[in-house]
């Protein structure tokens, strides 16, 4: 009953590579890599391989990158591996249900939050952003819907209350390896059980712009504190401020810290600053900027841009909205 399975992997980022890794380090076979095209990246703009495609080269595993797995061409490529499984980690194509049922088994996604709680592109962000107490990592059997499967195993963790969406990032890739080869026994011996998830208890969690990560210093302080975090490392949030020539910048936020009580001042006015941090007032309450980037620089503590910008960066100045 314990004979090894062959495996597609199809992922494409660190969090995927991962995954890779556990399945390269336990008895199963990879007999082929699905990862996305190669993409420009770095000011050279040159052709970067995934992190998922690096970790395969390595093992000498072949490497397929179609544009879409919805020509026959590439579905009869896949099904030529003859593969028992195939394994989905964040690989960024949508899988038709011909591709769904080539394998034997099937194909199983390893998803970065407890389902149906959080479906979508930005589940890790989505639930620092909420506020959840906990996130986790569902191992689903896939179905044509969007993170829809029945789950057949999940790992829970809390969410610290100074996550990151970086630092929880982490936390999940490292529970997912465990938690995919246990559902991956389950498939070979038959003793599965699917949870069919409740849609009613479904959110979705959209895909992140750029502009979502622009502080709007009308919002409560505690829904930014967890903006904040959750947008870091990615995308960073950003308010504006005025240099010395009276031009707008943008000023990247690593890190802040909820500071209750009532102010009158506008949102977005700096109530102090000192090495503890720019103290702003939001709609309601404030934030203590403990950690920011200045354009062209590194993210450094406050107490060090405050040895030279000090003078920008003084109490009654505002910031954001500085291109009005």
């Amino acid at each position: 009953m314990n004979q090894p399975l062959n495996i597609v992997f199809a992922g494409t980022p660190d969090f995927a590579a991962v995954h890779l890794q556990a399945l390269l380090d336990s008895e199963h076979n990879v007999v082929a890599v699905y990862s996305q095209p190669d993409r420009p990246a770095g000011r050279g703009k040159k052709l970067l391989a995934s992190p998922v495609k690096q970790l395969a080269l390595e093992h000498d595993i072949p490497v397929y990158q179609p544009l879409t797995l919805r020509d026959e061409a590439a579905q009869a490529e896949l099904a030529a591996l003859k593969a028992d499984v195939m394994v989905v980690v964040a690989y960024g194509l949508i899988l038709p249900q011909v591709v769904l049922d080539t394998p034997r088994l099937g194909c199983v996604n390893v998803h970065a939050s407890l389902l149906p709680r959080w479906r979508g592109a930005a589940p890790i962000q989505r639930a620092v952003e909420a506020g959840d107490a906990e996130s986790g990592v569902a191992i689903m059997q896939m179905e044509a819907g969007l993170d829809t499967g029945p789950v057949l195993v999940e790992v829970r963790t809390p969410i610290a209350p100074r996550e990151t969406g970086g630092s929880l990032h982490d936390k999940l890739a490292q529970l997912g390896g465990p938690a995919l080869l246990e559902a991956l026994a389950q498939l070979r011996d038959g003793t599965a059980s699917p949870q069919t998830q409740n849609d009613d208890l479904a959110n979705y969690a959209g895909k992140i712009t750029k502009e979502e990560a622009r502080i709007d210093w009308q919002r409560p302080a505690a829904e930014l504190e967890r903006l904040i975090r959750a947008f870091n490392p990615f995308p960073v949030c950003w308010t504006e401020y005025l240099d010395g020539k009276g031009a707008p910048q943008r000023l990247r936020v690593y890190s802040a810290k909820l500071e209750q009580g009532c102010h009158t001042d506008q949102p977005g006015t700096i109530l102090s600053a000192d090495d503890e941090g720019l103290l702003v007032a939001c709609g309601r309450e404030a934030l203590r900027l403990t950690q920011l980037q200045l354009p062209g620089k590194k993210a450094l503590p406050i107490a060090e841009i405050l040895k030279g910008y000090r003078d920008l960066f003084g109490a009654g100045t505002k910031l954001g909205e500085t291109h009005e």
